[in-house]
């Protein structure tokens, strides 16, 4: 009796959970077209003389002084990259928790109807810039408009049941690693069809814009909306709480949006662990290009593939694994998941050849199937009905902030590594064209 009580219910989530998959993988499509293409697309803006490139690379020539990177142009392109991709997260930041609790009062649905029409803009954006203006003027709207992770994580935090939530979680981490899989290598695709023309990112930009368009239609005609209106905030102060409680990092580290008592030492723990993860996480992503493109000289395609091996192995052990994670045992894989990054991150970054970096990307493969899930389970289980959008966009927009710092330090990080081993390089071939060998003592 007790299972067919529950059988409409879960007949419910499960509906609930194959729509934000099939929503989530059509958003992250578009999204991720441009990964492998970002190193080109900066150096192809490099060379039209635009004024607001310019003026932003004043700002890239002056972190360069402070830290002492030399005026080449690949180290100028690491940097400036890191430049975007933080200003992209930073502005996730500042909206992801307004639209998680915007949609406590609104609901999700319009919401992510709303969001979706932004990303599309920003899409068109991107496809019709002829200046870099343009192209930083739709990273701009598509950073304050990407909310669809957030709401959608918002979705599956309005389940009741836990056991659901935690397979939805998993779901959705899922749908990245599939869009993470086939977005990179669809987009290093199509910019070899254009590789000769000006506007080669044409081809993945109408792509990106195609995907958003079906996944607006999709959300439209598929999506029920998750909270019901007794949950919905009664007034904005219940649904927004105060500005500097979505806005300010102490309280988003304390999520004071959510209640003004004082909060459990485990969410604030869970928000500083999810914090510091996507820092190194983020650092790794965004410097990866750049990194494989300067050691293995790795061509878009190349990229492409790269990123096709990580999601696809990403894929496999969250469907495999992370959605068969029982809710009680999360934590303690979060932790062994954590362990795992170590030799991840000393693999890739003293990989010398190919075997060594996909062993330690294998690694971060698991690793990143794992954490965010299990996290965003546990978080979602915080908070009231009416307050489950603030929970996911404030535990996103740490993410956020985590991804904005991170690749400034990353890029800085493998600048200098780059500049370390050129020196050593040099100063080899120095003593060698003397004629004579140095011992250790001498070349110091």
């Amino acid at each position: 009796m007790a299972g067919e009580k529950s059988s409409p219910e879960d007949g419910h989530s499960s509906r609930v959970i194959r729509v934000v998959f099939f929503a989530l993988l059509l958003d992250l499509l578009g999204f991720t077209l441009i990964l492998p293409l970002l190193p080109s697309i900066l150096d192809h803006y490099s060379q039209t003389g635009d004024g607001v490139y310019q003026s932003l690379q004043s700002i890239v020539d002056w972190f360069r002084e402070i830290v002492g990177v030399p005026m080449e142009t690949k180290y100028n392109s690491v940097l400036f990259g890191g430049l975007i991709g933080s200003l992209y997260s930073l502005l996730q930041f500042l909206s992801s928790p307004v639209i998680g609790a915007a949609s406590d009062k609104h609901g999700r649905r319009p919401l992510l109807l709303l969001t979706t029409v932004g990303l599309i803009f920003s899409y068109i954006l991107w496809a019709v810039s002829h200046s870099f203006s343009i192209f930083l003027m739709s990273r701009v709207v598509g950073g304050l408009c990407k909310g669809n992770v957030s709401l959608c994580t918002a979705v599956v935090a309005d389940l009741p049941c836990p056991k659901a939530r935690s397979k939805g979680m998993a779901m959705i981490g899922v749908a990245f690693s599939l869009g993470f899989t086939l977005g990179p290598i669809m987009g290093a695709y199509f910019v070899l069809k254009l590789v000769d023309t000006e506007l080669f990112y044409q081809g993945p930009a109408l792509l990106a814009v195609f995907f958003s368009i079906a996944d607006l239609l999709f959300i439209f005609l598929m999506l029920p909306e998750t909270l019901h209106k007794d949950s919905k905030g009664s007034s904005v102060s219940s649904g927004v709480q105060e500005v500097g409680d979505l806005l300010s990092p102490v309280s988003l580290f304390n999520f004071s949006a959510v209640t003004r008592t004082k909060e459990p030492p485990s969410r604030q723990l869970m928000g500083w662990v999810y914090f510091t993860y996507l820092f190194l996480f983020s650092g790794l992503e965004f410097t990866l290009s750049f990194l494989t493109h300067q050691r293995f000289k790795f061509s878009s395609m190349q990229q492409g593939k790269m990123f096709f091996f990580i999601g696809i192995t990403m894929a496999a052990f969250q469907g495999g694994y992370a959605r068969r994670i029982q809710p009680g045992r999360q934590i303690q894989t979060v932790r062994m998941a954590i362990i795992v990054l170590i030799p991840a991150f000393l693999l890739i970054g003293f990989a010398q050849n190919l075997a060594v970096l996909y062993s330690g990307l294998f690694l971060y493969s698991f690793a990143a199937a794992i954490v965010v899930p299990c996290l965003s389970a546990q978080v979602s289980g915080h908070g009231t009905a009416s307050q489950k959008g603030t929970v996911m966009g404030i535990l996103r927009s740490l993410g956020a902030l985590a991804r904005a710092l991170g690749p400034i330090v990353a890029s800085s990080e493998l600048s200098y590594n780059q500049i370390k081993s050129r020196f050593h390089h040099i100063s080899k071939v120095e003593i060698k064209s003397q004629g004579r060998l140095l011992d250790k003592n001498e070349c110091q």
